[in-house]
């Protein structure tokens, strides 16, 4: 127990620390997004008129990235670097949908990471926050006859690290692109981004880097299902053999109600089949995502 709470200190102070040492633009952002959630829950009655959601429902939006329901994913990632070191990197990511008109949506998607690096020989932890990322779809409301769904719009990434070594020092733009299919028990799709440098520290190299996730689920029931949705990753301005991060693996995971509150946990391991020299060759990934529905 008093290594929780210590380790839960230390994330609250990893988060203050980079909040202090963030620039004014960065606070507002910080700002802006409690905000738009505030926001997007007030508009959660229009989006969702249903009382009670069923477990499939809750599934079906679980698993779609541009659902109109807000939703509050933590994920962890857990890596071991080749020098023995290992690297947690907690990514914050809220989901905040929009309604523009009847047949429109914005979804925004915010990814904010708390990082923790151990390192040998004496396993001290420093955190810190890296850069955060804000994607903006613009999505149909309807689905298609087929079962598809789509979005797209821009990513921005903006230099909110507190550390050099956890982020780029410039402010990145491009676009992000998402498709999902649902057939049956059967739900795949991608996202993919990249995003350009644009602006920032001029001491720092500029910044070219592509995001690809592909994801297929297979749901059972009472809310079970396996999943695969490795991160494949390539930094084009990288030299040598050092451009791709290709992960191969999977898990699976359960969609429940903790009270009345729905939420669904992942567990998946991947293996890097691909990577940069000096790279994990596995990363752990854990992920609670609280849903809203109303």
């Amino acid at each position: 127990m008093n290594k929780r709470i210590r380790i839960g200190g230390e994330l609250a102070r990893a988060v203050l620390i980079g909040l202090a040492s963030a620039s004014r633009e960065v606070l507002m952002l910080l700002i802006l997004t409690l905000a738009l959630l505030m926001f997007g829950a007030a508009q959660a009655d229009a989006l969702h008129p249903h009382e009670d959601d069923s477990v499939d429902d809750l599934v079906r939006a679980a698993q779609n990235p541009v659902s109109t329901m807000i939703s509050l994913p933590f994920q962890n990632n857990m890596q071991r670097l080749e020098n023995g070191a290992t690297l947690n990197s907690l990514l914050i990511q809220p989901v905040i949908p929009f309604r523009i008109n009847e047949d429109w949506n914005l979804i925004t998607r915010t990814i904010l990471p708390v990082v923790a690096l151990s390192a040998p020989p004496n396993g001290v932890q420093r955190w810190a926050l890296g850069d955060i990322q804000q994607s903006y779809f613009f999505s149909p409301n309807e689905f298609s006859n087929a079962g598809q769904v789509w979005g797209a719009g821009p990513i921005v990434s903006y230099p909110t690290a507190s550390s050099k070594a956890y982020g780029s020092g410039k402010l990145g733009l491009g676009p992000s692109f998402v498709g999902v299919q649902f057939s049956g028990p059967w739900v795949f799709g991608g996202l993919l981004n990249n995003i350009w440098s644009v602006a920032g520290d001029s001491d720092r190299n500029t910044v070219s880097q592509m995001s690809f996730q592909p994801f297929i689920n297979y749901n059972y029931s009472d809310g079970w299902f396996v999943q695969s949705a490795p991160l494949i990753t390539a930094d084009w301005k990288a030299t040598g053999g050092n451009k791709w991060t290709v992960p191969v693996g999977g898990g699976g995971g359960r969609t429940f109600r903790l009270g009345n509150q729905p939420v669904t946990s992942i567990l998946t391991a991947f293996y890097n089949v691909e990577r940069p020299d000096g790279g994990p060759k596995w990363n752990v990934r854990f992920q609670m995502t609280f849903m809203f529905p109303r």
